[in-house]
């Protein structure tokens, strides 16, 4: 005879929880770099380092890094613990060993393109190491002033439980990492979303202002960004957009993005 199993509503605020808050992913058992070669393009010279956002995997960023090999670039797709470590263990461990292979291919430049948390470790591996031959950044929905959603949730334990010490350090707070980072002196280009996933809805009540159901457009910018747009993706699925693939392409070419893209900016 079968046993019926009764599920507690901790159980169930868990699960809930879970599937919000992670965005149906879940975070990587360990850290590795995925690579896959340029095609025959003349740009063949130059490598893209990807990573992915809070409690995401490197497959997230799959359809962009094959948008990027298509362009032609060699890429490294880095898959690493973002729940698991504070920001400065994630930077100093975990962007070595991808330049490291980058420096195999004996790149001319080297580039950045990141998600939401990604951004900021960029931002805290660059802030002391900037490689000779570092050439733009390309940021999709970083909160670079840190997120108003850490803020409010951080003393939540499903917030804690789920986003580890990383999630603390995103508050938007004068002692968050993003806000003791400071400015860039180097290109960035930045592109944010100005709506929302279904299941971000819920979160919408701790913003004054357009977001991407977790990043507001205030808080994605950056003092010495080279540029910045705004397009109409959520914060989960910005990454998967054709119009910010293209987006990506141009500004790693020319360091900013297209006309056409800023003049029809929501």
């Amino acid at each position: 005879m079968f046993k019926l199993i009764n599920y507690t509503k901790t159980t169930f605020i868990r699960v809930i929880a879970y599937l919000l808050l992670t965005l149906f992913c879940t975070s990587p058992i360990r850290a590795e770099v995925h690579p896959i070669n340029a095609s025959g393009l003349n740009r063949n010279d130059e490598c893209v380092i990807l990573l992915h956002g809070m409690a995401r995997t490197h497959d997230s960023m799959n359809d962009l890094q094959s948008a990027l090999v298509k362009g032609g670039y060699h890429t490294f797709n880095v898959d690493y613990p973002s729940t698991d470590k504070p920001i400065r263990i994630l930077a100093s461990q975990y962007i070595p060993p991808a330049l490291a292979q980058a420096e195999r291919k004996s790149c001319r430049k080297i580039h950045f393109v990141t998600h939401s948390l990604g951004g900021i470790v960029v931002r805290t591996y660059l802030k002391e190491n900037q490689p000779n031959n570092l050439g733009h950044v390309v940021m999709l929905s970083p909160p670079n002033q840190g997120s108003v959603v850490a803020q409010k949730l951080k003393d939540e334990w499903y917030y804690q439980w789920l986003n580890g010490p990383a999630g603390q350090e995103l508050a938007a707070a004068p002692n968050s990492i993003p806000t003791q980072l400071g400015g860039v002196s180097y290109s960035v280009g930045i592109i944010t979303g100005n709506t929302h996933a279904f299941f971000d809805g819920w979160l919408l009540p701790f913003f004054e202002e357009d977001n991407d159901g977790k990043v507001s457009i205030s808080e994605a910018r950056l003092d010495g960004m080279t540029d910045f747009l705004v397009v109409e993706e959520s914060h989960p699925f910005i990454m998967d957009s054709k119009l910010v693939h293209e987006e990506v392409l141009h500004y790693l070419q020319h360091g900013t993005f297209s006309e056409r893209s800023k003049n029809s900016t929501p």
